[in-house]
């Protein structure tokens, strides 16, 4: 399987009197897609960074393929970090900065970078700045799947895009994907849509590593029941309620962990139990506040 693995154990990264990072540990697999999610400001542009070498650490270890990032003339030239218009010059015709990156990338493919350009309607003469902030979010999808680096890590890269180039985006990324393993690592907030790409799912939370996961083992690890409000709560005494839901007198509770009679106990009990999609789960573990909406 190709592309970069990487092992990070009690980074910690500090700005001021800001801690970015704190003692946070991880592992990303090699070859495959991992989500890196989080809420806004909870450490995870700063992780991504310090993985390309963007930004020096605190304290604590990372490595990339085995080795230390930080000045790492291998392991950087083997990352690709791509921020929201892919960090390019701005001044430069787009074609120029493309021809520039596939003199100085190994594994950039020129052609799939022009069959991407015409995906997203991207003129070669246009410059950067006078782009739309979804053109150029688009020219940065275009340099980080056409970089097919081992380790690419693609920060919010969709921002500002509409609905169709988004999807345009997730089916090219995993075309190419399919065809050129290699190691990605996609932050995103618009869960719901990108989930279908993951394997592995990180979570930060204020600077620290909430939950490390398979993705569908994510997804199995919660489960909403729904029933008669008495016979809810029967079934979710003594369990971890992310939260409640009442109409009438059905109620809906969504549960984190399960037991191997469940489904034998929601049928005696007249319940349905049902999946939570990834960004339920998401939004319920990093708010970790039971509520309960009266209808």
């Amino acid at each position: 399987m190709s592309g970069f693995g990487v092992h990070v154990r009690d980074l910690t990264v500090r700005f001021d009197a800001t801690t970015a990072l704190d003692a946070v540990s991880f592992d990303i697999r090699p070859g495959v897609i991992t989500g890196l999610l989080g809420r806004n400001g909870s450490g995870k542009t700063t992780a991504l960074s310090v993985l390309a070498a963007f930004l020096r650490k605190t304290s604590g270890t990372v490595l990339v393929d085995g080795d230390e990032p930080w000045e790492n003339a291998r392991t950087m030239g083997a990352t690709t970090l791509v921020r929201e218009s892919g960090d390019m010059t701005p001044e430069r015709p787009i074609a120029e900065s493309l021809r520039m990156l596939a003199d100085r990338r190994e594994t950039f493919d020129t052609d799939l970078a022009e069959k991407l350009l015409d995906t997203f309607e991207l003129e070669r003469t246009s410059r950067p700045y006078r782009l739309s902030r979804g053109k150029k979010s688009s020219f940065g999808i275009v340099v980080g799947i056409a970089s097919r680096s081992p380790l690419t890590l693609l920060d919010e890269v969709h921002l500002g895009m509409d609905a169709p180039a988004r999807y345009a985006f997730y089916d090219a990324l995993l075309a190419d994907w399919l065809e050129h393993p290699r190691t990605i690592v996609l932050s995103s907030h618009l869960i719901n849509e990108v989930e279908r790409l993951l394997e592995d799912v990180i979570v930060l939370h204020r600077g620290s590593v909430l939950t490390q996961s398979n993705a569908d083992a994510l997804r199995s690890s919660g489960m909403t029941v729904t029933g008669p409000s008495d016979a809810v709560e029967a079934f979710v005494v003594g369990r971890d309620v992310v939260a409640r839901q009442r109409l009438g007198g059905t109620a809906q509770a969504t549960v984190v962990g399960t037991l191997p009679d469940d489904e034998q106990n929601a049928r005696l009990g007249g319940l349905e139990l049902g999946p939570v999609p990834l960004q339920d789960l998401f939004v319920h573990l990093t708010e970790r506040r039971p509520t309960e909406v009266a209808r």
